[in-house]
């Protein structure tokens, strides 16, 4: 596949980072479109969701250039073209909640009640971004077959995509967005019809969802960012899986009336 969209005079378009920004907007979209429900200025939500992108975009990029400094350490201009790829979703994850936890508290907003407005944007945001992935030719799986690939009745274009030098390969992108995707729309699910929901729950279940699909997906990883023999992405998502098991667990049988999702008083920092 072409990662470039266009380019005019030298200067490269790139679907990688087209398709970043695609989410972002659709997400912020999303996140502002929720906060009118508990009556949060649009500015509240834009520079949060600035400050988020911004900080996440860096965290994403700290983490894999951690994890791959022996790529960058003869030429360290390149760190910073991360429209070539290599973003980490985990640092991104990581950098974003920062920001957001120092930005609620400044402004004295719960925290949790915020990451329950924010964590289907993100989710979508993802499944929207990994296709970028799809276009660089990367965070695909192991070799396969042809057969293989249209016996799991994979679109011919992502077939045509992930042939690599002549080579077929498991477009765990794919598997991970359409994963993502599904936690979308359980989110909202979740969202509109469990009136018994509690602010923070919905954290806890994006983490459980989407961790426990990238353990598997990551499996299958050829390019994973390594501590010794152990995938990075797995051991992260296992701990972002037992977090949000046990924080949604701890607030089902928590039977304190409040704290649920759409009572606006849980807006304050102390709800």
């Amino acid at each position: 596949m072409n990662p470039e969209i266009i380019n005019l005079f030298g200067i490269s378009i790139r679907w990688y980072s087209v398709l970043i920004l695609v989410g972002i907007i659709i997400g912020f979209f999303l996140a502002e479109r929720e906060g009118k429900k508990f009556d949060l200025p649009k500015d509240f939500v834009f520079d949060l969701g600035f400050l988020v992108v911004i900080f996440g975009i860096v965290g994403a990029r700290l983490y894999y250039v951690i994890f791959n400094f022996d790529i960058y350490k003869n030429d360290i201009m390149e760190i910073f073209k991360v429209w070539n790829g290599g973003l980490a979703i985990h640092g991104g994850i990581i950098g974003g909640l920062i920001t957001l936890f120092i930005y609620c508290k400044v402004k004295k907003v719960n925290l949790f009640r915020m990451t329950d407005i924010v964590v289907p944007s993100l989710i979508l945001a993802q499944a929207i971004g990994r296709w970028g992935n799809f276009f660089n030719g990367e965070a695909h799986g192991p070799a396969t077959t042809l057969l293989n690939l249209q016996n799991l009745h994979i679109p011919n274009f992502i077939i045509k995509g992930m042939s690599i030098n002549g080579i077929y390969y498991h477009p765990t992108f794919l598997y991970e967005s359409i994963w993502c995707l599904i936690g979308f729309i359980i989110l909202l699910l979740i969202r509109k019809f469990y009136k018994y929901l509690k602010s923070g729950q919905l954290t806890c279940v994006y983490l459980m969802w989407y961790s426990l699909g990238r353990i598997f997906i990551e499996a299958l990883r050829t390019d994973s960012l390594m501590l010794g023999n152990i995938k990075m992405a797995q051991l992260i998502s296992v701990i972002m899986f037992f977090i949000g098991f046990v924080g949604f667990m701890y607030l089902c049988f928590n039977r304190l009336k409040k704290g649920r999702y759409y009572d606006k008083k849980c807006l304050r920092e102390k709800c």
